[in-house]
């Protein structure tokens, strides 16, 4: 039985391509009628999509647009612009865009989108984290002893092995009053952990969690979903314990500017600490390819410590051109620092 319900008639559902045309001719509409060009190269963007003209480009962004300064900057570069314009339907959108595009030397101009009008986007302030309810502060200590990494997100206390969620204290209650555990790798597996082992002491509920991910999340072990998952923040795990392989002395996680969506997507991981001289230090790191790695890594360095230098912790393999220029390109740029580690490429199944 689904209580969902049917869901939406396929029939009805509007073809990939479709989309693309519908994206681009309001491209057009929105550049006709405030830049008075007509002419230009239409191109898809994921979605929304693109137009050059010359050295003149428009990118229009969609629902995710927060997160895509730096694939638009990959795309003017690919396509030789130099006046890059990005436009968003969405406020908060535009204004994530326009404070991450500032932090470059030669920032890109930023379009709010209200109809069938542009307006340039004014900055939003640095990002600002919720505060943690000192109720689930109190879980600290057991989660510590637990031998698991813990950090704050999005107002929640986290726990986790090697970098994967296996326990956070939510609230029961909206104002925090109240707060509770939970075990398990993300939100369905916390719900199946805590039916299966109801009555299960919290402290022997964690370790029987973090014992079956340590087992699995580890170099040598067969691929396996768990050591596959969020290998960025197993990497952060990696420096966090051992500073020294970035060339920092101290180093504690910490949340990102942007949130990321759930446990599946990849997203940057960072750090901030000091460095070898006791100056302030942020690092980010990263696996893949990650177009807007560094607008993500200058937005987190911006909310937690502006004046500080930026390591952008990667693999080797994964430093490209694209995120070498982007590193240079930043009012204050960012440095590029390999960490190899074994959690990369587990072996593989006998």
């Amino acid at each position: 039985m689904n209580a969902s319900g049917p869901g939406p008639d396929p029939r009805l559902a509007v073809p990939p391509d479709r989309h693309q045309a519908l994206f681009t001719a309001k491209l057009r509409a929105l550049v006709r009628a405030r830049w008075s060009t007509d002419d230009g190269v239409d191109g898809p963007f994921p979605g929304g999509a693109t137009l050059r003209a010359g050295d003149t480009g428009w990118v229009l962004v969609g629902e995710d647009g927060a997160r895509r300064l730096g694939g638009a900057m990959a795309w003017a570069r690919q396509q030789r612009v130099v006046d890059l314009h990005l436009l968003a339907d969405d406020p908060t959108a535009a204004g994530i865009l326009a404070r991450r595009a500032a932090l470059f030397v030669r920032p890109p101009t930023v379009w709010r989108v209200d109809g069938r009008m542009v307006s340039l986007a004014p900055p939003s302030p640095p990002a600002r984290f919720a505060v943690l309810p000192p109720t689930a502060e109190l879980f600290r200590p057991l989660l510590l002893a637990a031998g698991l990494e813990v950090q704050v997100e999005q107002g929640e206390l986290l726990a986790e092995v090697n970098g994967l969620e296996v326990a956070r204290v939510v609230s029961a209650v909206e104002d925090g009053s109240d707060a509770r555990l939970e075990v398990g790798v993300g939100r369905f597996d916390r719900e199946a952990f805590a039916m299966m082992n109801a009555g299960l002491p919290d402290a022997e509920a964690l370790a029987k969690a973090a014992q079956i991910v340590r087992d699995i999340r580890r170099p040598d072990a067969p691929r396996h979903q768990l050591n596959q998952l969020a290998p960025e923040r197993w990497r952060r795990a990696a420096v966090v314990a051992d500073p020294s392989l970035v060339g920092a002395a101290t180093l504690v996680p910490v949340e990102s500017a942007l949130p990321r969506p759930n446990l599946k997507a990849s997203a940057p991981a960072t750090a901030v600490g000091t460095d070898l001289d006791g100056q302030p230090l942020v690092v980010v790191c990263s696996s893949g390819v990650d177009l807007d790695l560094v607008p993500s890594a200058a937005d987190d360095r911006l909310a937690h410590a502006p004046a500080a230098r930026l390591l952008l912790a990667l693999p080797a393999r994964d430093v490209l051109p694209v995120t070498e220029a982007f590193a240079a390109a930043l009012v204050d740029p960012a440095e590029i620092v390999t960490v190899e580690a074994g959690w990369t490429q587990p072996a593989r199944p006998a």
